[in-house]
């Protein structure tokens, strides 16, 4: 009886084809359709298509008038009156009286097709019905379905096929298709570095997921967009371009070329409502034939001719007679029977298991395990894995009526994982949509409303995990901003925070450090690019503030480096460079261009008074000698010289020259403080450290040095003599090298003053004030003193020790002989009057059982503690002379002048008397010699 009246219905239902290419609006049609009516159902490709519908639906009616039942996916309120569905999961025989199936070329689909096959031959509205889809099925629906109403719809817009283009050089808003997992990644990754980053859609990604990612793409966030074939399927996005990176795919069974239907499906995407699109290829794909192109362009494909089809009819009687059903022939000549499908092959894998197969003993077992076989393979992993899945679940709803709650809970349980990398998150994914698609099923679980609940936020928290993974590997927000404000010539906004991080529109990009901006070390090549370009715009307005804070700066804010750096705080802001003028350097700004002249003009002008005011204070004295024309002659000569050599010359360079100069020259020159020392003739006022610091950076730029000198440490009175490399180094540092060390020059002359009381020439050992002043070692300034020409001889006495605190010993300590060896021992050796109560007695006593000590050790023990010194004297120690060579007793050689047997000529006879020599004119002693006075003293002896 009910049959009778279905076929009713399906005979009275009105009955349309609306066919035509993509962008005819024939979705949007039928959503009009069906809201006219009072109920109404809607088949979809795919769950995703589904969910765009549904919330269109949704927004249009409420949410307690549609439903949503997909695969993985149930929301059906209490008394629905529109049901959006997946073409596997429409209701049968609900009596709506409206029913579309859209996308109805599928019926030609090798995996799914048999399924909208059966739906386009017996799901039918009480009123109407509505095929949607290609031109292509006009004569199989035609052929199958008579009084059909067919409405042809025009594209909206025209599509225009643009070529071949390097992925670097496509235009925004655009998608790039690939038919595989890796091709889609790899793109994706690719539009990262050169554009920003870039959506990604593919059927696999949950309805959350997607969703995410296309209005990630549709809000502007990026503008390019990566996806499978699933875009093709109705979802209506803001493309302007289609670009294919591949075009033959694997169909689930082999490689094959994608045919001009095909692409045309996906190409149609571009170009929305009045908008004309155009598509093209990419990456590795070969370009379109021309034949191809013009046939996309203008809908012309050879029509489908077959369509797949299954008997519905099935036989639940046995096993094998289930199967023998599933393998009919159709009788239609425009009908194929389908390839074994998947639910079809795991029937016949899952009876070869004794248990299931025992199991399915009666029709309502078989029909079980049929429903069973129909659960999707969404984990993709093996046939006979997935079977043992469906054989497990089977036992389950076969013994107990209900998958058991604890079993199900640790299925579900191990995949609520928030940790991997995009491909672990995907398999969790992929693998919670089994568990979703078993709680939708009705009686598979005990309870559920909770076990759908709990499938459902698994996998929604999986999918926000998913998309938050995706982003960050695709998506580098930072690049995708910049770029779309630049292409839109939209004026950037820039902050730079006091640490000098600079953000444009939010998103980090790098420092500035003074006036040069330092990009985000993160990025690089494309991405480097863009973020340079960006902010320098941005940075516009910032490096003019800037600037005039940098003005106004004080100088304690501004110092040089060692090097001639030129730095503002922490920040390199210039240099110094030379110029003919070596007390007057230029500077050389470090400004990026974009920040304009007026910017660079400012802060070179502001370092060159910097550095002007810093060389006249610290130069001040021999400035002021320079200037003064009271000197003339030799000494306004010799004051250039200073000037000319930063205040520092070595006298054994100028030695002519002050000997040239009478007494009054160089009392001219010493009112203005120069000092006429043994070894150098300097400024004592441009030795002190900021003088120094400033001398060895303009001495460095004046020679040209690619590596300036380094400054020696403030109030340090010797160093190394490695501190001091190059030509000059240690006199403009205010230093003279002597053996393996340096000494200022002010302490040198300090040490002079002291040698002067001392005899040279007999010898003088050092004292406690030389040491000091040199701050050295007693062998450190044996050292330095023979870098000044002495000789040093190295000699050992016994050390003076302090005398006994008793009144005898206070007595006798003048008498004895300071160093004497026997006193030495004495002191050392106990007496009666040395206490003894701290010490055991037994250590007192001789040990019985030690060995005799021998002389040596008896003499060491006795022997006194021993100190070095030196005895220093002028000039090198002459080498002694070599014997002369003799023959037998015979003298070789002129005899000496002397007395002895050499008095006589060698024949005996009398010396020649020789001329009296003219007496030898009395030498001047130079009253700034260091050692005048022992000189003096020695030309009186004579």
């Amino acid at each position: 009886m009910r049959a009778r009246g279905l076929e009713r219905i399906r005979l009275m239902s009105k009955i349309i084809a609306v066919l035509g290419p993509t962008n005819t609006g024939k979705t949007h049609y039928a959503i009009e359709r069906m809201l006219g009516y009072r109920s109404g159902v809607m088949g979809f490709p795919l769950r995703l298509l589904a969910k765009e519908v549904y919330d269109k639906v949704v927004k249009a009616r409420g949410a307690l008038n549609v439903a949503l039942v997909t695969g993985e996916e149930r929301i059906v309120p209490p008394k629905p009156k529109y049901w959006i569905c997946t073409v596997e999961a429409m209701p049968q025989d609900i009596g709506a009286e409206f029913v579309a199936i859209d996308e109805i070329q599928l019926c030609a689909d090798p995996e799914r097709g048999h399924i909208f096959t059966d739906r386009m031959l017996h799901t039918r509205g009480v009123h109407e019905t509505v095929f949607l889809g290609a031109h292509t099925m006009r004569g199989v629906i035609a052929a199958l379905i008579e009084d059909v109403e067919f409405l042809d719809r025009r594209r909206l817009s025209q599509l225009t096929y643009d070529g071949s283009r390097k992925i670097s050089r496509l235009k925004p808003r655009s998608a790039i298709v690939g038919f595989s997992v890796d091709n889609v990644y790899a793109t994706a990754e690719l539009l990262r570095r050169l554009k920003g980053g870039a959506a990604v859609v593919m059927g696999a990604l949950s309805p959350r997921t997607r969703n995410a990612q296309v209005e990630m793409y549709q809000n502007g966030e990026v503008d390019y967009l990566v996806a499978t074939d699933a875009i093709g399927m109705g979802l209506n996005l803001d493309l302007n371009h289609v670009a294919f990176s591949a075009l033959s795919k694997f169909d689930g069974r082999k490689m094959r070329d994608l045919a001009p239907n095909e692409l045309a499906q996906i190409a149609g995407r571009a170009g929305r409502g009045m908008s004309d699109g155009t598509f093209g290829v990419t990456g590795d794909a070969p370009s379109l034939d021309e034949g191809m192109a013009q046939a996309i362009m203008e809908h012309r494909f050879t029509p489908i001719q077959r369509i797949n089809w299954r008997s519905r009819d099935l036989n639940f009687a046995t096993v094998d007679a289930l199967l023998a059903s599933l393998d009919v022939a159709p009788t239609h000549d425009r009908l194929v029977k389908a390839r074994e499908a998947d639910d079809a092959r795991t029937l016949r894998f899952a009876a070869e298991d004794d248990e299931v197969f025992a199991r399915a003993s009666d029709v309502a077992s078989i029909r079980l395990l049929w429903d069973v076989c129909r659960i999707p393979d969404f984990r993709s992993i093996s046939p006979s894995e997935h079977v043992q899945l469906i054989s497990q679940i089977y036992n389950f709803l076969h013994e107990d009526g209900a998958i058991p709650n604890d079993w199900l809970a640790r299925q579900i349980d191990r995949l609520d994982r928030p940790d991997g990398d995009i491909d672990a998150i995907s398999k969790r994914l992929a693998y919670i949509r089994t568990w979703t698609y078993v709680a939708q099923r009705r009686g598979w679980v005990k309870d559920e409303g909770h076990w759908r609940a709990e499938a459902q936020s698994v996998e929604d928290r999986l999918s926000d995990v998913l998309h938050t993974r995706l982003t960050q590997r695709f998506v580098d927000r930072r690049t995708s901003v910049l770029l779309r404000r630049l292409n839109q010539k939209e004026a950037l906004l820039a902050n730079v925070d006091d640490k000098g991080d600079v953000t444009v529109e939010g998103e980090f990009v790098g420092r500035l450090e003074g006036f040069r901006f330092r990009p985000d070390q993160n990025a690089s090549g494309q991405e480097a690019k863009t973020l340079k370009t960006a902010s320098l715009q941005a940075l516009v307005p910032h490096f003019h503030l800037r600037a005039d804070k940098f003005y106004n700066a004080p100088d304690t804010e501004i110092d040089f480096t060692d090097q001639g750096g030129l730095m503002w705080g922490t920040d390199a802001v210039g240099k110094i460079v030379a110029s003919e003028d070596p007390y007057r350097p230029r500077v050389m700004a470090f400004v990026d261009d974009l920040a304009g002249q007026d910017v660079v003009d400012k802060v070179q002008r502001r370092l060159q008074h910097f550095i002007d005011r810093k060389i006249a204070a610290a130069f001040e004295p021999l400035l002021t000698m320079k200037n003064d024309e009271t000197l003339t002659g030799l000494a306004r000569g010799f004051a250039f010289q200073l000037f000319e050599n930063f205040g520092v010359i070595r006298r054994q360079d100028v030695a002519d020259d002050v000997k040239a100069l009478d007494q009054d020259a160089r009392g001219l020159l010493r009112k203005h403080g120069v000092r006429f020392g043994q070894f150098t003739i300097f400024l004592p006022l441009v030795l002190k450290p900021a003088p120094t610091r400033m001398r060895v950076l303009l001495s460095s730029l004046a020679q040209g040095l690619d590596d300036f000198i380094a400054p020696p440490p403030a109030g340090v009175v010797t160093v190394p003599s490695t501190s001091f490399a190059g030509p000059k180094a240690d006199t403009m540092s205010g230093y003279r090298i002597a053996g393996e060390r340096a000494i200022r020059v002010d302490m040198l002359e300090r040490l002079a003053d002291l040698l002067r009381a001392q005899d040279t020439r007999a010898g003088f050992e050092a004292n406690a004030d030389m040491l000091s002043i040199t701050g050295t070692t007693l062998e450190q300034f044996a050292d330095l003193m023979q870098g000044l020409g002495y000789s040093a001889e190295k000699d050992e006495r016994p050390k003076v020790k302090a005398a006994p605190a008793s009144d005898t010993a206070a007595e006798s300590a003048p008498a004895q002989e300071a160093g004497s060896e026997a006193d030495a021992q004495t002191a050392d050796t106990p007496t009666a009057d040395t206490p003894t109560e701290d010490v055991p007695a037994e250590e007192t006593q001789p040990d019985q059982d030690a060995a005799p000590q021998s002389a040596t050790e008896v003499a060491a023990a006795a022997a006194p503690e021993m100190e070095v010194f030196f005895t220093f004297r002028w000039g090198r120690r002459p080498e002694p002379r070599q014997e002369r060579r003799t023959t037998g007793d015979k003298p070789r050689g002129k005899p000496h002048a002397k007395g002895g047997q050499n008095a006589k000529g060698p024949k005996g006879k009398a010396k020649r008397p020789q001329a009296a020599r003219p007496p030898k004119p009395e030498k001047k002693i130079d009253p700034d010699n260091p050692f005048a006075a022992a000189l003096m003293g020695l030309s009186q002896k004579k």
